[in-house]
């Protein structure tokens, strides 16, 4: 008989969105045809120089990766603004950085505060290493952090406390003030999650050499435009990052994932591009979408907006069923704990696919 851990037998598993390859054979739709709004990925694709460097390194798929990564730290360090010393870098994206964060500071047991709604995979990582989920609030009307909520939350049994800015799902900030409450009211580790900074154009690096448990967690699936590589990093105080990499995987971060992401950093151009065009998109789109009566958008710092859908007459599932039947994914947040069946989550895309799903939107909900 297959007996399951007790956790793993209460888990809900993690929601993720729709792919392309899905809505074409469910839809019978050609793959190129389909818009993609629903999965915060880089509209423009990865860095020129990335995918060269990646054609000239094929031949490295036969051999095991590094484990001396120092180059590409150092490089991370330069674009983070920080020492090599206070940097951990992952494969798996941040996954594997939320993972191993659980697994060098949580004990069955213990704590972790969330503001709902905000982003799922922190409970599911973290509860199947029997750690216990304790719910903050984000207040969606003002879209900012109810930050006496989290305060409120702090126990003794409180070991991690993440704070997502820009906030996934709504796209709001949180401030630096905020922020500062927070790691002053606890000894816990307050991670802040930085995966879609580079859009608010702010970030809370000059916090790290005052805070001793201050955990910045980073990608470079975003705006640097590796989703499919699996790279994430994170930003702290070197004795954090030192107990870290105790536990960590050793080979975790591919020989062509490390070649695509040094090239990326040496991309300056391409970064800046990829900026500028993904909040072109997100403004646009933003614009769009609050010109519709019956849909309440709410403004973003990300590459997505969240949007309430409950004057259209129809739920989250429904709408996003309607468009993908017509070739555009966007995220059903019905997943996502603090939400109704009402809220749907749109990603920037290329300015002509932004007007593609604009144009299509109105042909359903008017």
């Amino acid at each position: 008989m297959i007996n399951p851990s007790k956790v793993v037998k209460k888990l809900d598993p993690y929601v993720p969105g729709r792919s392309i390859e899905e809505i074409a054979a469910n839809y019978d739709l050609e793959q190129k045809d389909i818009i993609k709004l629903g999965s915060n990925e880089n509209p423009i694709g990865p860095s020129p120089m990335a995918v060269e460097a990646l054609k000239k390194n094929l031949e490295l798929i036969s051999q095991y990766p590094e484990t001396n990564l120092d180059s590409l730290i150092k490089d991370i360090a330069t674009y983070s603004g920080v020492s090599p010393s206070n940097v951990i870098l992952g494969g798996d994206g941040a996954d594997e950085i939320l993972d191993v964060l659980g697994k060098a500071f949580i004990e069955p047991g213990d704590e972790f505060i969330v503001p709902l709604p905000g982003y799922m995979y922190y409970e599911y990582t973290l509860t199947i290493q029997d750690a216990i989920p304790v719910y903050a609030k984000w207040d969606v009307p003002s879209n900012t952090l109810d930050v006496e909520s989290v305060i409120q939350a702090i126990n003794t049994n409180t070991k991690l406390i993440f704070l997502c800015t820009p906030n996934n799902p709504t796209g709001g900030l949180i401030s630096k003030e905020d922020i500062k409450k927070v790691l002053e009211s606890t000894d816990a580790i307050v991670v802040v999650d930085e995966a879609y900074y580079e859009f608010s154009e702010v970030n809370n690096v000059d916090l790290l050499d005052d805070y001793k448990n201050l955990f910045i967690l980073r990608t470079f699936s975003k705006v640097l435009g590796l989703a499919g590589m699996r790279i994430g990093y994170g930003l702290s105080n070197p004795e954090i990052i030192e107990y870290m990499y105790r536990v960590k995987p050793v080979f975790s971060l591919t020989k062509l994932s490390e070649v695509a992401a040094s090239a990326t950093l040496k991309d300056h151009e391409y970064i800046k591009q990829s900026t500028e065009i993904s909040i072109d998109s997100r403004e646009f789109l933003y614009r769009s979408l609050s010109k519709f009566e019956n849909l309440t958008v709410y403004k973003s710092k990300a590459n997505y907006m969240l949007v309430d859908i409950r004057e259209t007459g129809h739920t989250a599932k429904e709408l996003s069923e309607k468009l993908m039947q017509s070739g555009v994914i966007v995220r059903d947040c019905t997943s996502f704990k603090g939400l109704d069946e009402y809220w749907i989550r749109v990603s920037v895309g290329t300015l002509e696919n932004d007007a593609k799903f604009i144009k299509i939107l109105k042909n359903i909900v008017g």
